[in-house]
């Protein structure tokens, strides 16, 4: 008995990490829109439909890519502590 289903799967993932950036990065700036905010990714993950996992992931890349918002690790306690504020 194998542990496999025998189905082939073409990608690892159904979507796109690069949409999956997108819906987070829209999601910071419509956050940033109204002042700076701070979040843990585990209470926003079902806002943005990603486990805190990949918001994890994903937020490390955006804190690089974004001009127009400002991402700031800020503290841990538990889970990391993200500060969002318009750029």
């Amino acid at each position: 008995m194998s542990a496999t289903d025998g189905t082939p799967r073409s990608a690892p993932e159904s979507e796109s990490s690069t949409s999956k950036a997108d819906r987070l990065a829209e999601f910071l700036r419509a956050e940033a829109a109204d002042g700076e905010t701070y979040f843990k990714a585990k209470f926003i993950a079902d806002d943005v439909g990603l486990s805190p996992k990949e918001i994890g992931a994903l937020i490390v890349r955006l804190r690089d890519s974004m001009e127009d918002v400002e991402i700031e690790k800020w503290s841990y306690t538990g889970a990391t502590t993200w500060r969002v504020a318009p750029a």
